[in-house]
């Protein structure tokens, strides 16, 4: 066509590396070595791409950012290409192993595209846009409550009448806010038949309550679909050999999200009082010298791994599991 340049397409399979920001998107292309930077909006993305249709893409691989990266994971996804998003600090770990310190945009970007190559990251599908805003509140209720414990402690120990009557009103606004927001959780969860029916089922447990329940939505989406060490290792609360040589050394959790574990940390707690299997599992570890935060550790491990096992089966906690007819 007149005024037109038709691109042929590659046949040799390329790996794509994105580093995102809020304005732009720093995109490497390996082993090519082609780079470009677009505007991280629509049209941007447009114009990405249509670059990447050129290629034979085998895999775009681009870090978590909290919300900067999901206009560009769901677009090109919707475009047929495969999108993995990794954890950054897997990628700069990557990084350092090759023996690359320097940190840029177009560094990090070039070292998430060798990554794709080599590390061969599972590809993943958008989140729903209604469980990206559930995590999305469920955070914003976390920061309050961590402002709302941090103006606590500054009044137990405020001597100044001005001051104390500032955290108060403090305090009021923050109580408000996180009212709100629990209220909107609630009912964000209420609107669709599935959260809906996995609240049910988290919330039959003794000790998980809706705000477990909400983190465990939010933060664990894979509920329901991971083997039990699985569901151990992605909330971290699976214990890592530290073995060299004769030396046998002690296991310890490591890494998994955050959010997720203070979540079943708090369960836990209300757990070993008021769930009996539970109850009694805490009780028979303490008896053998367990410390109590190892103790409830392995509580933590076991609710993720029942309210897994749950969502599975879609059945609320039985206090003895049902026998399966033949």
């Amino acid at each position: 066509m007149q005024g037109k340049v038709l691109l042929e397409r590659s046949a040799t399979p390329v790996y794509v590396g994105i580093d995102v920001c809020k304005a732009r998107l720093d995109v490497y292309i390996h082993p090519t070595g082609q780079k470009l930077t677009v505007s991280n909006d629509r049209d941007g993305l447009k114009r990405l791409k249509r670059v990447l249709k050129t290629c034979k893409v085998a895999l775009v691989v681009m870090e978590a950012t909290g919300k900067l990266h999901r206009l560009a994971h769901r677009n090109l996804h919707a475009g047929g290409f495969a999108v993995a998003v990794v954890n950054p600090l897997r990628s700069r770990l990557f990084a350092e192993a090759l023996g690359t310190l320097a940190k840029t945009d177009a560094v990090d970007a070039r070292m998430l595209a060798i990554l794709g190559e080599s590390l061969k990251p599972t590809a993943s599908e958008p989140q729903a846009e209604h469980l990206e805003t559930l995590r999305e509140l469920v955070g914003g209720r976390d920061a309050a409550v961590a402002a709302r414990t941090a103006l606590k402690n500054q009044l137990g120990v405020t001597q100044a009448r001005v001051l104390a009557n500032e955290i108060k009103r403090q305090l009021h606004a923050i109580e408000t806010a996180i009212a709100h927001l629990e209220a909107e959780i609630t009912r964000l969860i209420a609107e669709d038949p599935q959260l809906a029916r996995r609240l049910a089922v988290l919330t039959s447990i003794p000790g998980v309550g809706i705000t477990t329940t909400a983190a465990l939505l939010a933060g664990l989406d894979e509920l329901g679909s991971l083997s039990a060490r699985q569901a151990a290792m992605i909330t971290g609360l699976a214990p890592i050999a530290c073995d060299t040589g004769d030396r046998s050394g002690a296991r310890h959790i490591k890494g998994g999200r955050p959010q997720v574990r203070r979540a079943l940390y708090m369960a836990a707690i209300t757990a070993v009082r008021h769930n009996p299997p539970l109850k009694a599992f805490y009780d028979r570890l303490r008896a053998i010298g367990k410390k109590p935060k190892v103790a409830l550790t392995a509580v933590m491990r076991k609710l993720v791994i029942l309210a897994n096992a749950l969502v599975r089966e879609n059945r609320p906690w039985q206090p003895t599991r049902p026998v399966k007819s033949p």
